[in-house]
């Protein structure tokens, strides 16, 4: 029987050789426009036509259109799915949406997203097995996919594409989205396993301002500009200090507080890096941009005075751990530009450059899997690949060619 582990070291090996083959050049030098409207003049090691895109497919997309996680058992995700999708659509690289999109389908929604949320989790089980590990649905991959979906049926003129998005922005409404008097309108991390009678548990990175208003845009009975509008009051809460933690919790008996999640102790992490992303991207003319901002002046204060940002924060607001991922680094790129922060901005890009390797074509070594799709997000943003506008409507470059 070919084990799990073994089914790792083959689809590992192979990426492997794939990235031996390819070999990375050139600089490519970007303008980034600040909030003021001037650039900051900076560099970094790519090439044109998001030549990162196709580094990432050749390491982590295999040929049956699913993303592969080979730090974590080789496992696939809903997340690495939504995410996939959206990196396809900036690329104009439909061979690649379609792929990613019926493997999904097939495998982590029961064969049909029109009736089905994908489950959050696929991998193999003790026995050799790959199935769905987790059926539970993932908030924050639901909202991506819908919203990929919606603007990729605009985009490419696909009604069927908007269709599908539609459907599963209404599953997600119906099963994830949840309103008290206390909360107001919140986004729950999932249907099941995180809401009780006594308290709500959620996950301020399952909240970018720019999808919530695109799908407000789409289905504007639905709930989504009440979340959007409702959203940088989850992240003031979830900052105590300044620094966004992964999980924030409401109970009738303490009121908000950091959350657990599954971890052993409220901190500010893994989840936590890409709510900086996602109000960094968000257009500055977005409504409750500003006040995003402002709950998260920690990180700011932190990164004039520190080449890395911090890997883990508890929730005092004391850094324990301060030398976190270059993906990191690549998800602080819009945070910064957006805080005016031009000496740290250059400072982190001047990190990716470091750590790009002529050997993988990714960053790290070894280039990590989540690395590689902060990285996608924030460099794609830098090089102008993308943009969202004030309403939430993705903008894309090479509709401009």
């Amino acid at each position: 029987m070919i084990t799990c582990l073994a089914v790792q070291s083959l689809v590992t090996t192979g990426s492997s050789l794939a990235q031996e083959k390819h070999q990375n050049t050139g600089v490519l030098a970007t303008n980034i426009p600040s909030e003021s409207g001037s650039t900051a003049n900076t560099a970094y090691s790519q090439t044109s036509d998001w030549k990162l895109w196709a580094d990432y497919k050749r390491g982590f997309l295999d040929e049956s259109g699913r993303i592969v996680d080979h730090d974590d058992g080789a496992r696939t995700t809903s997340e690495a799915q939504a995410y996939g999708l959206f990196f396809a659509l900036v690329a104009d690289d439909r061979p690649a949406f379609d792929r990613i999109l019926q493997w999904t389908q097939t495998n982590l929604a029961s064969g049909d997203l029109t009736s089905n949320l994908p489950a959050w989790l696929w991998g193999c089980d003790p026995e050799g097995k790959w199935h769905v590990l987790d059926k539970n649905p993932a908030s924050d991959a639901d909202l991506w996919m819908a919203y990929t979906l919606i603007q990729a049926g605009r985009l490419w003129h696909e009604p069927g594409f908007v269709k599908l998005g539609d459907a599963i922005a209404g599953h997600v409404a119906e099963q994830s989205v949840v309103r008290t008097p206390a909360t107001g309108t919140v986004l729950l991390p999932a249907p099941v396993g995180f809401s009780s009678k006594d308290y709500l548990e959620l996950n301020p990175s399952y909240l970018p301002l720019q999808i919530l208003y695109g799908l407000a845009q789409a289905h504007p009975d639905g709930p989504w500009s009440q979340l959007a509008d409702n959203t940088p009051a989850v992240v003031r809460h979830a900052s105590p200090h300044g620094f966004a933690m992964d999980w924030v919790k409401y109970s009738k008996e303490k009121g908000w507080e950091p959350g657990k999640g599954p971890a052993s102790e409220p901190k500010a992490s893994f989840d936590a890096i890409r709510v900086y992303l996602w109000a960094g991207m968000a257009d500055p003319r977005t409504r409750g941009r500003k006040e995003l901002l402002n709950a998260l002046q920690g990180m700011r204060s932190y990164m004039k005075s520190n080449f890395y940002p911090p890997m883990v924060v508890s929730a005092d607001g004391k850094v324990t751990a301060v030398r976190a991922g270059v993906g990191y680094s690549a998800a602080l790129l819009p945070f910064l530009n957006a805080v005016g922060d031009n000496k740290a901005l250059t400072l982190q890009l001047s990190r990716l450059d470091i750590a790009h390797s002529p050997q993988s074509a990714l960053y790290g070594d070894p280039p990590r899997y989540y690395d590689q799709n902060l990285a996608l997000f924030g460099t794609g943003w830098v090089q102008n690949l993308f943009r969202f506008t004030p309403e939430g409507t993705l903008e894309v470059r090479w509709r401009n060619k």
